[in-house]
């Protein structure tokens, strides 16, 4: 009872980035039980190692709750709010995307981004747990996450090798091809609602903020 039920739908159109695409999807989810309101969003998805691309946007301005007893003017109302969203954020993105890609890093920018990115919440540190624990913890995070910068495939193109748009991509990989998980439905609550979607909308943000100078890579 309660349980959630995920839906992806794939739209037509897509974001070019250079030669990198990204597709772009709708991603609902509901109860199975009806118990609680479906949730559409906006999910951008690179094509050439399907990685989930996180907007830096919170969740009131990138989703739309719709009620199941929702009548049909109602429903058309929402439908059109949420490709208002997919329009605006999608143009967001590929401008954001595209100029992350001019952006040249080198590698010590690139682990001070990753270490930004991925620094634990004051809320996850709990009493008991040791700071020598945690850090070693931290640390071998982002070693992961720099070595998939710097050797996989899909890091090595023309927009990502040595640039903020790969550091960027880089999070969303690990999440999505490094990191592992228990099942295959604890790694799709990460992905979508959990850790790796709110580590991307920070690594998002962050990379807007180096866009706009508020952030300085060391």
């Amino acid at each position: 009872v309660g349980e959630r039920i995920f839906i992806t739908a794939k739209l037509p159109s897509h974001i070019k980035v250079g030669k990198d695409v990204i597709d772009q999807y709708l991603y609902l989810t509901s109860t199975h039980d009806g118990s609680g309101s479906i949730k559409a969003a906006f999910t951008p998805v690179r094509i050439v190692c399907n990685n989930t691309l996180q907007m830096a946007l919170g969740d009131s301005k990138r989703m739309v709750r719709i009620r199941h007893t929702m009548n049909a003017v109602d429903a058309i109302k929402q439908a059109h709010k949420l490709m208002g969203i997919v329009a605006a954020q999608a143009d967001i993105m590929k401008q954001a995307l595209q100029r992350m890609t001019t952006v040249k890093i080198t590698d010590a920018k690139l682990r001070h981004f990753i270490e930004l990115a991925m620094h634990p919440e004051r809320e996850q540190i709990t009493k008991g747990v040791y700071e020598e624990e945690y850090s070693s913890k931290f640390i071998n995070t982002v070693d992961d996450i720099i070595a998939y910068a710097l050797s996989n495939p899909t890091q090595q193109t023309a927009e990502t090798k040595g640039t903020l748009y790969g550091a960027y991509n880089a999070i969303s990989g690990y999440f999505q091809n490094v990191k592992e998980y228990g099942s295959p439905e604890e790694k799709l609550d990460t992905l979508t609602v959990g850790t790796g979607a709110k580590k991307g909308q920070h690594a998002m943000a962050m990379a807007i903020g180096v866009l706009t100078n508020k952030i300085k890579l060391q």
